[in-house]
């Protein structure tokens, strides 16, 4: 946002804008404001109460929840990479199959399967390094439409192996080994703890010197480059970031479906899904994918029974945000009233530089 020293407010919180430019026009430069410490003290709050949602709520709901968790590491990873980085994808369901794939793989070594949900995603973690160094030498079209086409050769590779019998598919056995209350609390505080994990984890990557590098990268690569900027490394990061998190989500789903076909992991929907939730809930900024996956996650619940006429609604409901609200819902709102709840950008106050 460009600094303007007439900016409107609608309370003690200021419009976001270079520090640099602040600093020349006499502006205080804050990383926090009153709004946004309770923001994230309410955030890391109810995060803890939801650890004791399995013995206060019903089965049902739980599952539902687990499912709502799983949607928001996939918007949240979508929005880093594209949102953040600049680097718009079509082909994240390649780390999302691959990493149910490599739980299924992992666990039928006799490694216990939440375990191998975790190491499934860290070892997808590391697959992703190879194809960030020649995937990220692509760039806009180039880099949506060859990613779309790795999506394609996992699924192709993935359908080789024995173990997964083609499109016929495999389960995760070694949860049948668990009763079913046991199962579905163990897949509810993992995923829980996944999407908590990572979503502070992109929090804290925003706030650092290579999160401020990504969003200038985003902005203009050639400029960043010359001011010193190591592009790739910066891109490489945030990459291997999404295709970690994509993986832990592919394995969650696994937890709660049991099943694997190949088909349905690799599926293009997941990334039309992530596509679904960082538009409408506002590309480019914290809060917005978190609202998305609520919203979509709504959608889903009251009208994913309807088949072809839901995901037609999806359809028509992305393109009115598109053409109505460009900027997502909270970017929208964000926009008109200057409120940042989670602050991974900075704030500018004029005169003194000691409020807060």
């Amino acid at each position: 946002m460009n600094s303007k020293s007439t900016a409107p407010r609608a309370n003690d919180d200021t419009l976001r804008e270079s520090p640099a430019g602040a600093a020349r026009e006499g502006y205080a430069i804050h990383r926090w404001t009153r709004t946004s410490r309770a923001s994230v003290t309410g955030l890391v709050l109810v995060q803890c109460a939801l650890i004791f949602a399995p013995w206060l709520l019903s089965a049902e709901f739980v599952d539902r929840l687990t499912i709502l968790f799983i949607y928001a590491i996939l918007a949240l990873m979508w929005n880093a990479l594209a949102g953040y980085a600049g680097l718009v994808s079509v082909g994240q369901q390649a780390f999302f199959g691959l990493g149910a794939y490599a739980a299924v793989r992992i666990a039928s070594f006799g490694v216990n399967p939440y375990l191998a949900i975790v190491l499934g995603g860290l070892a997808i973690a590391l697959v992703s390094v190879p194809i960030a160094s020649f995937m990220l030498r692509l760039g806009g079209g180039e880099f949506a439409i060859g990613m779309w086409v790795v999506a394609a050769l996992a699924h192709l590779l993935v359908n080789l192996d024995t173990l997964v019998q083609g499109e016929t598919g495999t389960s995760l056995i070694s949860l049948q080994s668990y009763a079913t209350d046991t199962r579905r609390m163990f897949t509810y505080w993992l995923a829980l703890a996944c999407m908590a994990g990572l979503g502070w984890c992109v929090f804290a990557l925003l706030r650092s010197r290579a999160g401020s590098a990504l969003q200038a990268i985003r902005d203009n690569e050639e400029a960043a480059a010359s001011i010193g900027i190591r592009v790739f490394p910066a891109k490489r990061l945030i990459f291997v970031l999404s295709a970690f998190g994509c993986a832990l989500a592919g394995a969650l789903w696994l937890a709660t479906a049991i099943t694997f076909q190949p088909n349905t992991y690799f599926g293009v929907q997941w990334t039309a899904y992530m596509l679904f939730m960082v538009l409408v809930g506002g590309i480019g900024t914290y809060e917005g994918p978190i609202i998305g996956a609520v919203v979509f996650f709504v959608i889903e619940t009251l009208f994913g029974g309807t088949g072809v006429a839901y995901l037609i609604g999806l359809g028509v409901v992305a393109v009115l945000f598109a053409l109505v609200l460009p900027k997502g819902i909270w970017g929208a709102v964000e926009a008109r009233f200057g409120i940042q709840l989670l602050p991974v950008g900075y704030w500018i106050r004029r005169g003194d530089a000691r409020r807060s």
